[in-house]
């Protein structure tokens, strides 16, 4: 039996939109659905868990999301195309106060209660490595690579490579992707 779900199941979910080539496997999770966006050529992996809400999640074509992922796009997230998300990667749009100021949790009323909620946008060909952590608010740009097992809590700049807890610049990484990903489309085309 196939693992990822029928186009006849697909449209069960009543996501928002989706394109061709979606994989999605039986075994994910998806939370307000109506609320999710995916374009063309997406797989979404065992154990994968999407939390939407009118803040949708968006996610472009040729995107993988690796298993165990957990996403909390409630106060909006968005991968662009040619990106990809590891295995164990957690990613956070709402995050409790931990000052010891406030109350935390969604047991006790919001009234007690001071989150950080802040929108996550990946941009285009962005790489990021298994168990990473990306907290609310951040900008990943273009290019960007996230090594594993990193804690992302700033805004990312384009075609750099980045490690570490919380994560310090490495290096600069090669745009040769943009012409593999052009080379692609055009024999797709084909």
């Amino acid at each position: 039996m196939n693992n990822f779900l029928t186009l006849k199941e697909l449209k069960k979910l009543k996501l928002k939109k989706f394109g061709k080539n979606l994989k999605i496997s039986r075994n994910a999770l998806l939370i307000n659905p109506q609320f999710i966006t995916i374009g063309n050529d997406v797989r979404i992996d065992a154990y994968a868990v999407l939390t939407a809400s009118k803040k949708e999640i968006k996610i472009g074509s040729n995107v993988h999301l690796g298993v165990n992922c957990y996403i909390n796009g409630s106060f909006g997230f968005e991968i662009k195309s040619f990106s990809s998300i590891s295995s164990g990667c957690r990613i956070f749009t709402s995050s409790d106060d931990y000052t010891g100021n406030f109350l935390f949790s969604p047991t006790v009323p919001k009234k007690y209660t001071k989150p950080t909620n802040k929108k996550i946008l990946i941009e285009k060909f962005v790489n990021i490595g298994a168990n990473s952590i990306i907290l609310p608010g951040v900008l990943i740009k273009e290019g960007a690579a996230i090594g594993a097992l990193s804690l992302v809590n700033k805004n990312l700049n384009k075609w750099e490579i980045y490690f570490g807890i919380p994560v310090k610049k490495i290096g600069k990484r090669s745009q040769n992707l943009v012409g593999l990903s052009k080379r692609y489309l055009n024999e797709k085309k084909i």
